[in-house]
């Protein structure tokens, strides 16, 4: 979340993030990191950057709505859309010309935000709030009011939310074709070893001979395979789940060469390097 002097009009030097940045960049983060997907679905690092280049009002909460659609235009598989709101105060009325009767507002624009009593920004969908952040300028507000704000955005963010799914184009909701294939896969524990090689010579052999980028393998027995293409990608698959198959009786294996034969029987390659 970047907020330079520019976007308010002034001018200023532009150096390490300022606190108000790092505060309203871990606001928006933290209301869209519960619709992110796992590691598992999505192995990728995922960067959302947010420069603001106006403000008139909530650049957090804009930040949020535009964040949602990045991710979606970026083709990361969100589990949702949310979008933010800023609701606004005014306690007295009488001031303004009114009755007395607090006054509650959606969408605070910066007067309404410096001559107000609260600044209440609130993330989310119709099903809940995944982030809210409060600054207030008087002693406390009523259990009724804190209620009728709440709704007042729970509403304020259905609108927001409806008129983000009409955007033109919408969001591709696919990858890139220049962004790497990543396939996370599965083997046992114990056989992580047989991928890897001494001194990692099984692992660099597999990689020259199927093409791909990497082969990253844990002792947790997850495999992550970066490649630039499909092919080299179901090639490396292929090598791996020969190497760490388990044979069980009853499998049927054609074509095998036997590779020697001894006076108890005979040893038959099943597999590349498996007898």
């Amino acid at each position: 979340y970047t907020f330079p002097p520019s976007c308010v009009g002034e001018v200023g030097r532009a150096g390490a993030p300022s606190r108000r940045e790092i505060g309203h960049g871990t606001l928006a983060e933290r209301a869209l990191e519960p619709i992110l997907p796992t590691e598992e679905e999505f192995p990728y690092t995922i960067r959302v950057e947010s420069t603001i280049t106006e403000s008139n009002g909530s650049s957090s909460m804009a930040s949020v709505c535009g964040g949602c659609l990045a991710l979606q235009d970026a083709g990361v598989p969100v589990k949702c859309s949310v979008a933010g709101i800023a609701m606004g105060l005014v306690l007295d009325t009488n001031e303004f010309g009114g009755d007395g009767t607090p006054l509650i507002l959606s969408d605070i624009t910066g007067a309404e935000d410096a001559s107000g009593d609260m600044d209440f920004k609130i993330a989310g969908n119709d099903d809940g709030v995944t982030a809210f952040q409060m600054d207030i300028k008087v002693g406390g507000i009523t259990l009724p009011i804190m209620k009728q704000a709440l709704l007042q955005a729970k509403e304020g963010r259905k609108h927001i939310l409806a008129e983000m799914s009409k955007c033109f184009p919408p969001p591709s909701k696919k990858l890139s074709k220049y962004a790497p294939l990543i396939h996370v896969m599965k083997v046992k524990p114990e056989r992580v070893n047989l991928i890897i090689g001494s001194g990692g010579k099984k692992v660099k052999s597999i990689i020259e001979e199927s093409g791909v980028e990497s082969i990253d393998a844990e002792n947790d027995g997850i495999v992550k395979i970066t490649a630039k293409d499909l092919a080299s990608l179901e090639k490396s698959k292929a090598i791996i789940n020969k190497l760490t198959m388990v044979p069980s009786i009853g499998d049927i294996y054609r074509n095998c060469e036997i590779k020697s034969i001894v006076s108890y029987g005979l040893f038959i390659e099943i597999l590349p390097g498996r007898e």
